[in-house]
């Protein structure tokens, strides 16, 4: 509290020296000076007390605590008062009763920290509604500075609705209810929203009360979410689900309604107690379907939008609230398993056929293969057999090549079609999915709409031409491509196979042949209607052996007798004793000969 002054007068003051021009007579300088501090209030630093405010301006605030000299504040200490005035007691924080220039420093702030913690408490106790500035935005919310403690305003605390834009409190003094403290951390968290709560859970209670099914209310869109619309009815909020909120397909909520606005909505459902309120807004516009022309028919052209797409078709809107589906096995001539985005997506506009109508059931089923002509009706015609075309690839077996020719017209090439020449295990070997190959119509199955196509039909059968070729015998270079269980196989020229056993591929050196090896074989069996060529390296080098051998045989048996020729050929003579012995010396030489 301000001390009151002394005023009165001293008792023993020299008069007489004082007319003498002694003002202190018998009293010293330190005495009078002791009697002027005593006259004043007796403050120490650090001391809270209170002070008057006797000016204000912009920047600052002059404070009269009763001292010798007056403080000056800040004004933006005041910030959480903007209503503060001259004449005002406030408390302040002696800082320093005298600073370098000899004035004195006073904190309003500090002193309002010293004792606010005591204040916050007894506010929330006694559920009391204190003032506080909104200093800035954070995480989540606001800080606010309440008696000049940083509480936490949390975003949802700050009004019954949602708030889309934040910045436009900071800056504002508002009232709050402290909901919540932390001794330990000093934390303290306010509410704006707890003020208004029990007003309006007074209205909410009155408006429940009321509230039916089918009854038509005047409502506000308070928040939008992609599952639909929370709408405030004067203090309670109903939901308008996604699918409620129109009779055609809503991708998002947004397309329909916004923020703030105004509509009627009608009563759908609400709990038993009134908690959650079920809300329509479709069900005050008549049904669309109902609307139909009643002229459409099946075989009827009609214009849509795509606007659901599924692998297994796509739903067309032909008019808000007014669907049909459209089967992916409706889209194409073509036999093959596709997905319906190979045909369209979401938002295409499109042309297509009545197939069903249910008008009972709200139904509709939709074609638009039917715009195009039937492939398969004149096949005959535009695909005879032995006509040549162009086709792809869409799928392969292990026992041929799926091919189209053109939308809806499907064929099979047979694995033993591929080539004349190649002997293919599967039909990735010759080509690949997607490519074009040129075929020629075999056979066509109107009734089972496929066609028997071949590939080789194009060319001449080399088999006539290579019977002349590789003749039993014959001996041609080679190179092993592939081994298997049973042998070999054999690449020869003019790109045909032969066929290899293990025992025909024994090198000279008796060594086996490999993979890679490029080796000289020999034809010893050529069957054209088969396609069979059987090849043997090993008979090479063997035929060649034997003919050696055969020919050394040969040359022994002329030496042998070329030895005996001049013996036989001499003239017959008398034999004599010389004779004799000369006949047994001829006999036992032969003999040594053999």
């Amino acid at each position: 509290m301000t001390k009151e002054l002394t005023n009165s007068p001293i008792e023993d003051f020299d008069w007489e020296a004082y007319e003498n021009g002694d003002a202190q007579g018998e009293k010293t300088r330190e005495e009078l000076t002791k009697t002027y501090d005593e006259s004043l209030n007796t403050v120490k630093d650090k001391d809270v007390i209170e002070g008057t405010i006797i000016a204000l301006n912009k920047r600052e605030a002059v404070v009269n605590i009763g001292y010798k000299s007056d403080g000056i504040i800040p004004m933006n200490e005041f910030r959480y008062n903007p209503d503060i005035k001259v004449g005002d007691t406030v408390e302040v924080f002696i800082e320093n009763q005298e600073d370098k220039k000899g004035q004195l420093i006073l904190s309003h702030r500090k002193a309002r920290a010293a004792r606010s913690w005591e204040r916050i408490n007894e506010a929330l106790e006694k559920d009391e509604i204190i003032k506080g500035y909104i200093k800035c935005r954070t995480k989540g919310g606001m800080i606010v500075d309440v008696f000049g403690i940083e509480a936490f305003l949390p975003g949802s605390q700050i009004d019954v609705r949602p708030i889309r834009d934040y910045d436009m409190f900071v800056g504002k003094t508002m009232e709050f209810k402290v909901v919540k403290i932390n001794q330990e951390y000093k934390n303290v968290v306010v509410s704006h929203k707890a003020l208004i709560e029990a007003e309006l859970e007074q209205q909410k209670r009155e408006i429940i009360a009321k509230l039916e099914k089918g009854q038509v209310l005047e409502g506000t869109v308070k928040n939008i979410t992609s599952y639909g619309v929370f709408i405030d009815l004067g203090g309670v909020d109903g939901l308008i689900h996604i699918t409620d909120l129109s009779w055609g397909r809503v991708t998002h909520p947004e397309e329909v309604v916004q923020l703030d606005q105004k509509l009627n909505v009608v009563i759908l459902d609400f709990d038993d107690e009134k908690k959650r309120i079920a809300l329509g807004l479709k069900q005050l516009m008549p049904h669309p379907w109902d609307a139909l022309d009643p002229n459409l028919k099946v075989g009827d052209k009609v214009k849509g939008r795509v606007v659901v797409m599924a692998d297994y078709g796509a739903f067309v809107e032909i008019a808000p609230g007014v669907e049909g589906l459209i089967h992916v096995s409706e889209m194409s001539w073509s036999q093959h398993l596709r997905s319906a985005q190979d045909f369209m997506k979401v938002g295409d506009e499109i042309e297509a056929v009545v197939l069903t109508l249910d008008r009972e059931d709200r139904k509709m089923s939709l074609g638009i293969k039917q715009l195009k002509a039937d492939p398969w009706e004149d096949i005959e015609i535009k695909y005879p057999v032995g006509s040549q075309h162009t086709a792809k690839v869409r799928n392969f077996t292990n026992f041929g090549v799926f091919v189209e020719i053109e939308e809806g017209v499907d064929g099979l090439i047979h694995i033993s079609d591929l080539s004349w020449t190649k002997k293919i295990k599967h039909p990735s070997e010759f080509t690949q999915i997607g490519a074009d190959i040129q075929v020629q119509v075999l056979e066509i199955d109107k009734e089972n709409r496929r066609l028997s196509l071949g590939h080789k039909q194009l060319e001449e059968n080399p088999w006539e031409v290579f019977e002349t070729i590789f003749t039993p015998g014959s001996i041609h270079e080679g190179t092993i491509v592939e081994m298997v269980e049973k042998g070999a196989v054999v690449a020869l020229p003019y790109g045909v196979e032969g066929f290899a056993t293990p025992k025909h591929l024994v090198k000279e050196d008796g060594t086996q042949a490999k993979v890679d090896e490029k080796l000289n074989f020999k034809v010893i069996e050529f069957n054209k209607d088969s396609k069979r060529i059987i090849l043997s390296h090993s008979r090479i080098h063997e035929d060649a052996n034997k003919a050696e051998r055969n020919e050394a045989r040969k040359a022994k048996r002329v030496a042998k007798r070329e030895e005996a020729a001049p013996m036989l050929n001499q003239p017959i003579e008398r034999a004599t004793l010389g004779d004799l012995e000369a006949l047994a010396a001829l006999k036992e030489q032969l003999s040594q000969n053999k």
